[in-house]
């Protein structure tokens, strides 16, 4: 059997590499594991191990990672891998593949062609509310939903507080997920421009001044008012389509779309333009000039 793995969530996609493995393992024993990065091993290599029959074992698995990076393998792929042999399981591991190649297509086709992508933030509460039960304790979907809003949707770093947090109290509060974990800058950015965008001046400086505290450089937090501003101009852009459209053709998680959209609504593409080309402006002052970066930007924030 040969098996497909691949898209943009790593979290899924290591644990499905990693399931496998183990289940092969207990039914065949390590004896007929082979592992080749494609980065590093040549061609040869790697059609020696896919032809020949297990050595001491009744199977063999050949696990590659990444065979794309070998382009004799990508040229010879569809031969080679149609005259493996029986006893030969494989699995691909291609976290990145080009849905316009040949290449492909044939994974797709002749493949167990598995796909893990980055679920939306509905995914991302739901998930955790299962993780939780499966480890013994319990997580409302609105508090899981917080956790998500406040350290962002990378699943591993999800699943690391998770544990930290159940390791607390096995039933997950709000309380418990703002005493031990840390809000992410990116998720204080968005916060920061909501609140410069309505008006609520004061909030909006408790904000920046509790990232300063925390020792985030005034340059970070322009690199991720950048970043933000850059999510709302691909949103205006956008007109009439839908988020996970946006999401699939910016390649920018639906979670951060669907967040954006409600601040994307309150301005215009004249007012974005013009805050885009002021920010750039300040970032080059701050690189070339002595000026107080603080205040700086908060004038900035204040200024929105």
């Amino acid at each position: 059997m040969i098996t497909t793995l691949t898209g943009s969530n790593s979290f899924l996609l290591n644990a499905e590499l990693k399931k496998l493995i183990k289940l092969f393992i207990f039914e065949h024993s390590d004896m007929g594991v082979e592992r080749f990065d494609g980065e590093e091993v040549e061609y040869d290599r790697i059609r020696e191990a896919l032809e020949s029959l297990p050595f001491l074992a009744s199977r063999k698995l050949v696990v590659l990672r990444a065979p794309s990076a070998n382009k004799e393998f990508v040229e010879k792929a569809e031969s080679l891998l149609s005259e493996i042999p029986e006893t030969t399981d494989v699995i691909i591991h291609e976290p990145r593949l080009d849905k316009r190649s040949v290449y492909y297509k044939f994974l797709k086709k002749n493949t167990e062609y598995k796909e893990f992508n980055e679920p939306d933030e509905y995914g991302l509460s739901k998930w955790l509310g299962e993780q939780s039960k499966s480890l013994g304790g319990s997580i409302s979907q609105p508090d899981a939903r917080y956790l998500v809003e406040r350290v962002g949707t990378n699943q591993q770093l999800l699943d690391n507080e998770l544990k930290k947090l159940l390791a607390y109290d096995l039933k997950v509060t709000k309380q418990s997920i703002d005493l031990l974990t840390e809000p992410t800058l990116r998720s204080t950015v968005f916060q920061l421009l909501d609140a410069a965008f309505t008006g609520n001046a004061k909030l909006m400086l408790k904000l920046y001044m509790e990232q300063r505290a925390s020792k985030v450089e005034p340059q970070q937090i322009i690199s991720m008012l950048a970043w933000q501003l850059h999510i709302l101009a691909v949103i205006k852009a956008s007109g009439e389509r839908s988020d996970d459209q946006i999401a699939g053709d910016a390649k920018i998680n639906p979670f951060v779309v669907r967040k954006s959209r409600q601040i994307a609504k309150s301005i215009t593409t004249v007012k974005l333009k013009s805050l885009i080309h002021t920010l750039a402006q300040l970032d080059m002052q701050m690189k070339t000039t002595s000026i107080d970066a603080d205040d700086a930007i908060q004038a900035f924030l204040l200024d929105i």
